[in-house]
């Protein structure tokens, strides 16, 4: 679990493709002073697993499906990239729960300065919108934010200049894709309405029944 406090920006160093799948490494400094095989890094906002690493870089593999639901495909040798640690058992929570499973991508459509803030507008799909809400949380590509306002078909967060500065949203620019994590518990709770077994009481049940 990882709670979308982006600890430093990496470098992609190489992307191995074989087929659908790919190996990346990828440079990185603070958060390989305690790494070991198995351990679970957020790339931008994707859980990936530490295959090996060395004095300056670690290697994560990518599966067929997690390339085609984020914007791994879209990087490049010398891309820059968000990377968390998973959260300790004794560490703070600053963000929130993010489990590093993205839902899918957004495309920036504008962003605008508003006195020390920049202000994104993130369109993306119906599938994600739903679970969007008006100062409910989002991740976006593995950063813990707040929604500052939903329309029909994108929403919007405004970003604060330390944000800007810790993660690679300062790169970003109206076109580029990100990778969008919805609130899970929005998700959980949809889940469990819906596996709820019919039932046949009913207002005028309760109401024939004597309880209203």
């Amino acid at each position: 679990m990882f709670t979308g406090i982006i600890e430093e920006i990496g470098t992609i160093q190489s992307i191995q493709r074989s087929g659908n799948s790919a190996v990346l490494t990828i440079q990185a400094d603070l958060i390989l002073s305690d790494i070991h095989i198995g351990d679970s890094i957020a790339v931008n906002g994707i859980c990936l697993t530490v295959t090996s690493f060395s004095n300056n870089s670690f290697c994560a593999d990518v599966m067929h499906e997690t390339l085609n639901r984020s914007s791994l495909k879209s990087l490049c040798s010398k891309s820059p990239v968000n990377l968390e640690r998973a959260m300790p058992a004794n560490g703070r929570f600053g963000g929130h729960i993010v489990s590093g499973h993205i839902d899918g991508t957004g495309t920036i459509r504008s962003t605008k300065q508003d006195s020390n803030a920049v202000w994104y507008t993130i369109q993306t799909s119906p599938s994600i919108l739903r679970y969007i809400v008006e100062k409910g949380s989002i991740t976006i590509d593995g950063i813990s934010l707040t929604v500052a306002a939903v329309q029909n078909d994108s929403f919007q967060v405004s970003i604060i200049p330390h944000t800007l500065k810790q993660t690679i949203l300062a790169y970003k620019r109206a076109g580029d894709i990100v990778n969008l994590e919805n609130d899970c518990i929005a998700k959980y709770v949809e889940r469990l309405l819906n596996c709820q077994p019919k039932t046949t009481i009913t207002t005028d049940f309760l109401t024939k029944n004597g309880f209203f």
